[in-house]
């Protein structure tokens, strides 16, 4: 057995002869066997065969090493954030657990509390509005463009008030919204931008990547996304030079090795914020995360690429029929990561709304998601008493039509050619037999 190296307990305690370890129960080969067993998944003869012969390899290999002296927050996280940074073009990026804890971030820098507004389009997961309303702050729905369903900046300014503290527009599906006009009017007002970019990691606006423009910007490395950190995972990228030497600090209580209080290791201090200091709570991540994100982000570009063709194939296909609204694909400048395809219908060319097609699409086995329902419409909103709902969908009305009765989404990876025709072959069918009334 390898000798084991001194551990740090969270803080570098140097070497030692009875190290104090940060890691209570080492894993060893039997878990890794059922780490390998989960991820290569099989049956049958020749995959007993196989797997057996990896557990003998990895048991030989238990006897000549030693178990990593820390599994949370080390060299691997730091090395996987480089990476991130390398990729986006940024500077000091941190990895958190998810993207949900990234955005918490961002609002407690922000200072979100009750009595302030924070403008989120309608249409987007609930993440985006969970922490906001948490604290008793005001959500302020904005309607969404038609076209690419994200927030309208048309809308955006009317819905401005002087409690307005922070807008959250949101690239659906890894479209890019309109950035120009959503930071411009930001800068006027003296607003704080959150981009909740969990659809768009490696997508570009006007040659820009997505990460570098808002103040903060929050990915998603959940397991349906575009790549993953071992089933969740996320990204908060900045560009607030005052935050950014102290936003990974976020992730452990606002932890500081670089003072410490009397007979003790470390002092932990409030985090400065926009307007006032903050407490920072645990978003701590593990190395393991840190290797899958790594492993998984050396491939983006081949992912998005391929996404890129399902898309550029189904907008072809689907081009014979009027009815059908394309996909945007982007420019040289404006590139989308295509999380998912867009189908939106013109319901008076289709000879029927949206719910009647993803009807006639279940019915022939294809799976259609909207993302997502209008946030104002769950109980959280329409059962409180802040809210009047019936108002907010009347000023949202772009986002009732299309929600209703234009679009919804297909996937676009893990398909097969035969499943990607089949799609296309479907969804023309079945606008066919909607326009002859069957």
């Amino acid at each position: 057995m390898a000798k084991k190296k001194a551990s740090d307990f969270r803080y570098n305690t140097g070497d030692t002869k009875v190290p104090w370890a940060a890691v209570g129960e080492n894993y060893n080969a039997d878990d890794l066997m059922s780490i390998v067993e989960f991820l290569m998944q099989g049956s049958g003869e020749e995959y007993d065969k196989a797997l057996a012969e990896v557990r003998e390899k990895v048991y030989a290999l238990s006897d000549i090493s030693a178990p990593p002296a820390k599994l949370s927050l080390d060299t691997k996280v730091a090395q996987a954030e480089e990476a991130v940074d390398a990729f986006l073009g940024t500077e000091g990026s941190a990895f958190v657990p998810n993207c949900t804890e990234g955005f918490e971030i961002a609002y407690k820098y922000a200072n979100i509390g009750p009595g302030d507004e924070v403008i989120v389009p309608a249409i987007t997961f609930i993440a985006t509005m969970a922490y906001p309303l948490s604290v008793g702050a005001k959500l302020v729905f904005c309607d969404v463009d038609p076209r690419t369903l994200n927030m309208d900046p048309t809308d955006l300014e009317r819905k401005i008030t002087d409690k307005t503290r922070m807008i959250v527009p949101v690239d659906i599906g890894g479209y890019p919204c309109d950035l120009d006009p959503i930071m411009e009017i930001a800068r006027k007002h003296d607003i704080l931008v959150l981009e909740d970019g969990a659809h768009a990691l490696g997508a570009t606006y006007k040659g820009r990547k997505i990460g570098t423009i808002a103040d903060f910007t929050g990915f998603s490395l959940h397991e349906v996304k575009n790549i993953t950190s071992y089933g969740e995972g996320g990204i908060l990228s900045t560009t607030v030079d005052a935050f950014r030497p102290v936003m990974k600090r976020c992730r452990f209580f606002g932890t500081t090795f670089e003072k410490k209080i009397n007979n003790w290791l470390y002092d932990v201090e409030l985090i400065q914020g926009k307007y006032k200091p903050f407490m920072a709570l645990n978003a701590s991540v593990t190395e393991i995360q840190a290797i899958g994100l790594m492993n998984q982000l050396e491939r983006i570009d081949k992912i998005i690429a391929e996404r890129t063709r399902v898309a550029e194939y189904l907008n072809e296909r689907l081009s014979v029929c009027d009815a059908v609204i394309p996909q945007l694909l982007g420019d040289e400048q404006t590139r989308p990561s295509f999380h998912l395809y867009q189908l939106q219908i013109d319901p008076a060319k289709a000879g029927g709304d949206v719910q009647v097609l993803k009807q006639k699409l279940t019915e022939k086995g294809v799976t259609t998601i909207p993302h997502f329902g209008p946030l104002y419409h769950f109980e959280v909103i329409a059962k409180n008493p802040d809210y009047d709902v019936e108002a907010i969908a009347a000023s949202c009305p772009n986002t009732e039509e299309v929600f209703n009765h234009r679009f919804t989404h297909l996937p676009c990876y893990g398909l097969s050619e035969e499943q990607l025709v089949y799609m296309a072959d479907a969804i023309l069918e079945s606008i066919d037999e909607m326009q002859k009334g069957i």
